[in-house]
């Protein structure tokens, strides 16, 4: 197999016989041996039973269901499982993304050596304030925090080889981040493509503005599980330690004024740096305790599935 097309969706129901189609078109003529891998988050119209009766009649065609919806970067990551094909490109189920720009980017990939690909919607036909703006400016947040030059990081057409995809681990809401992922498995070589962007033909956007603020929370917390994931104690340890330095030092301070300098009967309680010190010392072991939890976490690794599949048609 040359190629996995893999194309999470929620409610695309009207578009998913058109999209089939113009797969296949977009692939007819280049050589490349594919299949198409739909995961339908849960949807509640008839997606579901479309992708059967689109699977029982081409043979390229996998479809996976969910028993609820729970979120594009678990449908991707049950699809990365699945697939078999030496590149794999994902796709959303929209039509606003063209699948004939698909070869075009394996072959850009293939010819400058690279591990994965982005496209990039350089123009868009979405709102501009309530799309293209926040849009702007979290791709500008996201290239600061990742070192990464691209222009679209949550751009829903992109192509990988294989072993990219098989190494990360996707979460939450993680899907925006895939190349920061990448990179930070040792795959660096990350280029972009200009796709096309087509105006939005049946239906609605599933995703509100609100993913915008998750998606500046998501990378604060990817940021922070890059650097510190695998030594949460460098963190926690270091607060910990700085805070209880500092209540040991106003602690040495009250108990040195008291003896010899401030010997009235006045009670330490009454002053200020006693608090400093009680809240500081407080604060420090409590970061410690932090710090032990999330290496017990870390050293026994609880991470588990949390998708459930209902059905398959193969």
């Amino acid at each position: 197999m040359d190629v996995s097309i893999v194309i999470p969706l929620y409610n695309e129901s009207e578009s998913l016989e058109e999209l089939n189609e113009w797969i296949n078109r977009s692939f007819i003529h280049n050589g490349f041996s594919y299949e198409i891998i739909y995961i339908d988050d849960g949807s509640y119209d008839r997606s579901w039973k479309i992708i059967e009766e689109i699977a029982n009649r081409d043979n390229n065609v996998k479809g996976i269901s969910f028993n609820r919806n729970y979120g594009k970067s678990q449908a991707l990551r049950v699809g990365f499982d699945e697939c078999e094909g030496k590149y794999v490109a994902t796709l959303d189920a929209d039509l606003q993304d063209s699948p004939e720009e698909i070869p075009v980017m394996i072959d850009k990939l293939i010819n400058n050596n690279l591990d994965m690909i982005s496209g990039w919607k350089k123009k868009r036909y979405d709102s501009y304030f309530f799309k293209k703006i926040p849009s702007l400016f979290f791709n500008m947040v996201a290239r600061v925090f990742s070192g990464i030059k691209l222009h679209d990081f949550n751009c829903g057409i992109k192509v990988y080889k294989k072993e990219v995809i098989k190494s990360i681990d996707l979460y939450a809401d993680m899907h925006r981040f895939i190349p920061i992922l990448a990179k930070n498995d040792g795959f660096n070589k990350i280029g972009e493509h200009i796709v096309k962007h087509q105006p939005r033909k049946y239906g609605t956007s599933k995703f509100g503005n609100e993913r915008f603020i998750r998606g500046f929370l998501d990378i604060t917390t990817l940021w922070f599980t890059n650097k510190f994931g695998r030594r949460p104690m460098h963190f926690f340890g270091l607060i910990g330690t700085i805070m209880i330095v500092i209540g040991i030092l106003f602690t040495l301070y009250l108990g040195y004024n008291k003896l010899f300098i401030d010997t009235s009967s006045r009670l330490i309680t009454t002053r200020p740096e006693f608090y400093v010190a009680l809240t500081t010392m407080i604060l420090g072991a409590q970061f410690f305790i932090a710090g032990f939890i999330a290496e017990l976490i870390l050293k026994f690794n609880l991470n588990q599935d949390k998708y459930s599949i209902k059905n398959k048609t193969f």
